[in-house]
């Protein structure tokens, strides 16, 4: 969301540099945005924006001139809504109810080096802020990770966590194959668990075939394969014990969590064949640990609420990837309406259970 009216620029401390890395988070089509009356909130009636969202992509302008210019990307090849200013988000967020949404950077491009990443990682947390600072309690903002590139990663949390005020991280479900979960990542989550960190996660094409490519021809990625990263992700999390190894990290699985609830019982009869393997007891465990936002819009909750609490789930609209009239006429309605949800849970689940995670959100 590149922002129209930008505020005196904030003094950073300096980045650093060193090696080479790849990524990219988010899809989706333009968005139209709704203007008008708040959205129904879980007793029906009109209300103030209250709703907080926490799956909100943010494609920075700075960063989109930056890549081009370092031939990094075609701008004609990324989403149209890429191209979204900050006005029309928050236009979109009066219309939906929405009170704060925390921005999920998308920075696709393949970096040369390391200190290329962290000059583009640098520009983006730049333009997040100025989007914070210039409208007062609306936005918060994670800090992008490229796993891959171990020191940039290391790099960013001390910047984004340490320095900027980031109200967590967010890193995709596998790097050129490469899961979380994986040990190769242990360094990073050990500093991550340090500093009791939110770790929010996005799937993106599944490893192994050509860039931007359907998997099947005619389905688009995000369809079914960005649900299968997001679960072989959270798979190889319970097989490693990612959880009980980095126990002050709180996960955040997207779209509900994939397939992960559906296999919930398949994992229980046959995780034994994993390596390392699953114990049937620690599955129920690991998935009440989990955080699942709704963006999706999710499937019935019913199936998830078998495994999860439901102070679990977490509000989220995946715009502008997700068209407004998505958000507003589908996930809305399909989740006001959903009958696995109390009207409490439901007042959780649009705010509650985001500030009892991140409580900064209150103050943002």
């Amino acid at each position: 969301m590149p922002d129209s009216a930008r505020t005196s620029e904030r003094p950073l401390p300096p980045a650093s540099a060193d090696e080479p890395v790849m990524a990219a988070v988010g899809t989706g089509e333009l968005a139209r945005t709704v203007p008008g009356d708040h959205a129904p909130g879980p007793d029906g009636g009109r209300s103030a924006p209250s709703k907080i969202d926490m799956h909100h992509h943010y494609c920075a302008p700075e960063w989109r001139e930056w890549a081009e210019h370092h031939g990094l990307i075609e701008p004609r090849q990324l989403p149209p809504w890429t191209r979204l200013d900050t006005a029309a988000a928050v236009r979109f967020m009066d219309g939906a109810g929405i009170a704060t949404a925390v921005l999920k950077p998308m920075l696709p491009a393949r970096y040369r080096s390391s200190a290329q990443l962290r000059e583009a990682v640098n520009i983006t947390l730049q333009s997040m802020i100025e989007v914070v600072n210039s409208h007062p309690g609306r936005f918060a903002f994670y800090t992008p990770l490229f796993l891959d590139d171990p020191d940039a990663s290391s790099w960013a949390v001390r910047r984004g966590l340490g320095q900027l005020g980031a109200v967590g991280v967010n890193v995709t479900a596998n790097y050129g194959g490469v899961y979380l979960g994986d040990p190769s990542y242990d360094r990073l989550f050990g500093e991550l668990n340090d500093c009791s960190a939110v770790v929010d996660t996005h799937p993106h094409n599944l490893p192994g075939g050509p860039p931007g490519a359907a998997t099947v021809p005619g389905i688009p990625n995000f369809m079914c394969d960005f649900l299968l990263d997001t679960t072989r992700a959270a798979v190889n999390m319970i097989s490693r014990r990612t959880l009980d190894r980095f126990p002050d990290i709180s996960v955040i699985l997207p779209h509900a969590g994939g397939f992960l609830p559906y296999i919930a019982t398949r994992m229980q009869a046959l995780g034994r064949f994993c390596d390392p393997p699953i114990d049937p007891g620690g599955v129920r465990d690991h998935l009440g640990r989990f955080y699942y936002d709704t963006a999706g819009p999710m499937a019935p909750a019913a199936t998830l609420l078998a495994h999860v609490p439901a102070d679990r789930v977490l509000f989220g609209t995946d715009w502008p990837a997700a068209p407004a009239d998505t958000v507003t006429e589908l996930a809305f309605p399909a989740l006001d309406a959903d009958p696995a949800f109390t009207p409490e849970q439901l007042q959780g689940i649009y705010r509650g259970n985001a500030l009892r995670l991140i409580p900064q959100l209150a103050t943002v």
